[in-house]
Order: structure tokens, then C-alpha cells, then sequence
């Protein structure tokens, strides 16, 4: 299996007999929930879809996984969602065919997808790999594989030589799963530029589903959203603290 970063997404391309784009937490919608909490911004949808449509193009894949949180509102769908995802997921399904593996942010999400496209809550294997969001524990047919999931929004903190943090950058964390019967876990960063990130320290404790309590607190691996290799969490720490 190897996979392939692309930076401007975030998206991840997995190619073992056939090539899967993977992006995950686009919350499109967000801007209308950040108005809704008094911070007004005008959309981004079209310039967030656009990195999504460029990577396909870039890549050619055979599928396109989006990982849950596609739509932001919850419970209900935003006035703002029922304009903007019908012609997002045209132009996605124009390019490649999509499945969606549905994210607690997804209530409702079937109404904007054809019957093949949505995914178990719990998680599907897609050529030999189990793609889910994250929030839920993965399904029993899944155990022992690589589980490629969304929902933690992993960043990493940089720090100059002084240990003051400069900024929080978007990563990917690779781990072996806790007592999770050889399985692994390859958690992808939010596509979405207003969504946030928990440091990989934290997400531990963080309390984001079931799959952050399986993380390896000393041998998971961090990278950047361009592939630049940061190192295993034992070593992340022990430079925080030098």
C-alpha cells in the first residue's frame, strides 16, 4: 500500500489494486454555523471544492472517499447546505465516482447522494482497507485492517528553538490501535480551513470517539499534510519538554 500526500487539499491517494482519493471533514455549511455564532465570513465552499476537484484531476483516481462531516449543521441542514451540496457532488461525481462514509455532522446527508454512495456509519472495506469517520467504533469485519479515519482533526504544534509554539499545522497520524487486534489507524487532517485541530498529544484525551482512546501514546507517527516526516509522539514530547 502506498499512499500519496497532497498538501493544498488536504487529501490522501491510496493505491493497492485500484487508486482511492481520500478527504475528510469538509464541513461544508460551516460558514453559516459560524454566523449563527456571530462570526460572519462569506462562504468558501467553491474555493474548498476546488482543491478537491483539482486533486482528483491531479490523481485519476478510480473512487473518491469522502470521510464523514461533508455537511457541517447538526441536527438539521443548513439553508445554505441545501444550496451549495447538490452541485459540490455533481461536479465531485462528473470526475470520479464518490462513496461518503457518513460523520456525526452527516444527519441527513442521504438525500444528497445516490443510492450506492453512502457508506456504513460503522465503516466499509474498500480494497483490503477500512475507511470510516471515526466517531463510531469500527465494524467487526474490519478488525486487523488499516483504517483510514477522519473526525480527530490531528495537528501538530511547530515550536522555535525556545519551545514557544509559531503555529498548529494540519498532520496525519499513523498508529497501531491499542489492543485493537493488529489493527491500525491512519488518521487525516480536516480539509476544511475553518475547522480546527487537536494537537497529537492531546487527542488521546481528547474525548473524540472511541478510536482516540486506541492511539499509541509512543510509537504513533506524525507527518505534515505535504509528507514531511515530524517523528513518533515519544519524540514530539520529549522535544516539547527539552
Amino acid at each position: 500500500m502506498r499512499p500519496t500526500f497532497f498538501p493544498d487539499c488536504p487529501a490522501l491517494l491510496m493505491e493497492n489494486t485500484i487508486r482511492v482519493l481520500v478527504v475528510a471533514d469538509l464541513h461544508f455549511g460551516i460558514e453559516s454555523g459560524l454566523a449563527r455564532a456571530g462570526v460572519h465570513v462569506r462562504s468558501r465552499s467553491r474555493e474548498r471544492e476546488g482543491r478537491v476537484l483539482a486533486a482528483i484531476r491531479e490523481t485519476a483516481p478510480d473512487l473518491v472517499v469522502l470521510l464523514g462531516d461533508v455537511k457541517h449543521s447538526v441536527p438539521l441542514t443548513s439553508r445554505q447546505e441545501y444550496d451549495e451540496l447538490p452541485g459540490i457532488l455533481d461536479r465531485i461525481r462528473a470526475l470520479a465516482p464518490l462513496r461518503v462514509a457518513p460523520g456525526n455532522h452527516d444527519g441527513g446527508i442521504g438525500r444528497f447522494l445516490r443510492d450506492d454512495e453512502l457508506l456504513p456509519a460503522n465503516g466499509a472495506e474498500i480494497d483490503g482497507i477500512g475507511y470510516l469517520h471515526g466517531h463510531t467504533w469500527p465494524a467487526e469485519d474490519l478488525a486487523g485492517r488499516l483504517l483510514v479515519i477522519g473526525h480527530l482533526h490531528p495537528a501538530v504544534s511547530l515550536c522555535d528553538e525556545v519551545g514557544c509554539s509559531l503555529r498548529a499545522e494540519p498532520a496525519y497520524l499513523y498508529s497501531p490501535a491499542v489492543d485493537g487486534e493488529g489493527a491500525r489507524l491512519l488518521a487525516v487532517p480536516a480539509a476544511c480551513e475553518f475547522a480546527g485541530g487537536v494537537d497529537v498529544l492531546e487527542l488521546g484525551r481528547s474525548g473524540l470517539g472511541p478510536l482516540s482512546r486506541c492511539i499509541d501514546q509512543e510509537n504513533a507517527e506524525v507527518w505534515l499534510r505535504d509528507g514531511t516526516y515530524i517523528g513518533r509522539l515519544k519524540e514530539i514530547r520529549e522535544q516539547r519538554c527539552a
